[in-house]
């Protein structure tokens, strides 16, 4: 399907690179020609269409998105723009004096995103939502009464679902665009899962890394730096934080889980100590305290493989 899918396209006779993808099922592949370079996604038997959309709604807010070139909904492929590799992750490797810059940039984005309202389009990622997101956490680790006393405590501390987000922001996620200028420098991939949320979850992803370590301070100072743009209460913001954080670090300790168990992605495991150093980072926020004695009860200490 995707050799006529390029046919039609022109792009049949191009070479052809595999790129590294996500935990997903999705497939990536590099293709370069007389006509430049471009990316061929193919995931089979996903609907495309949230892809498609916030690709479009990002770009009509002057952010770096792969354009699309041309879909095959009923098939799963798109070919879009090669945006290249320098992803955040790869390039603060590289170069760790870019990280505070990089940061800075992935930051920044925020703000501007954050500005507009969510898209007509984008379900709400509201408490009860967020709650009931927690199942792979339970699958893993057992039912309990984390799902309902995290939807109290954020329906009391972090109930909004005002601007759209990204809901995979992180390093990996990022890349730079040194030759574009403002928030454009920052290149925006895997969002198709955007939903409309509390403006904390995607500054939280970006801060609390499942892939690389952040230290407290330029957490901190990134937290301040966004605080200072966007005029926010920072005690009520800081208590969405600390539990925005700690929901999707309980739901992404199922994933891994789960990858491990039934696709045996074991790989996954060795992030699984630092995501439990930044969900204890959360967990100390005074906020967080009704969730402590329960996660105590049903999570093994200590978990994950070196």
């Amino acid at each position: 399907m995707s050799e006529r899918f390029l046919s039609d396209c022109g792009w049949d006779s191009s070479n052809r690179a595999p790129v590294a993808g996500d935990a997903s099922g999705r497939r990536f592949t590099r293709l370069t020609g007389p006509r430049g370079s471009a990316i061929l996604m193919e995931s089979p038997g996903t609907d495309i269409e949230p892809f498609v959309r916030a690709a479009a709604h990002f770009s009509a807010l002057g952010l770096s998105c792969p354009g699309i070139f041309a879909e095959d909904r009923e098939a799963g492929l798109v070919l879009m723009e090669d945006l290249g590799d320098a992803l955040f992750s790869v390039e603060i490797a590289a170069d760790p004096a870019l990280e505070l810059p990089l940061y800075e940039a992935a930051t920044d984005l925020l703000v501007a995103l954050h500005a507009h309202a969510p898209p007509d389009w984008a379900e709400r990622y509201d408490p009860s939502r967020m709650a009931a997101f927690l199942e792979p956490f339970e699958a893993a680790y057992g039912s309990s009464n984390i799902p309902a006393r995290l939807n109290e405590l954020l329906t009391r501390h972090a109930p909004e679902t005002d601007i759209l987000l990204h809901r995979d922001y992180h390093a990996q996620n990022l890349l730079w665009l040194p030759d574009r200028t403002g928030v454009a420098q920052v290149g925006l991939v895997d969002f198709q899962d955007a939903l409309a949320g509390h403006r904390a979850y995607d500054l939280a992803s970006l801060l609390q890394d499942a892939r690389r370590d952040v230290a407290p301070a330029l957490e901190e100072q990134m937290i301040a730096r966004y605080l200072a743009a966007t005029g926010l209460d920072p005690e009520r913001f800081r208590a969405a934080y600390a539990l925005q954080s700690a929901q999707r670090h309980l739901r992404i300790l199922g994933i891994f889980r789960r990858l491990a168990a039934q696709q045996g992605k074991t790989q996954y495991l060795a992030l699984v100590p630092r995501v439990r150093s930044y969900l204890e980072r959360c967990l100390s926020h005074p906020v967080a305290a009704p969730l402590v004695e329960e996660l105590t009860k049903i999570m093994p200490q200590p978990e994950g493989t070196a």
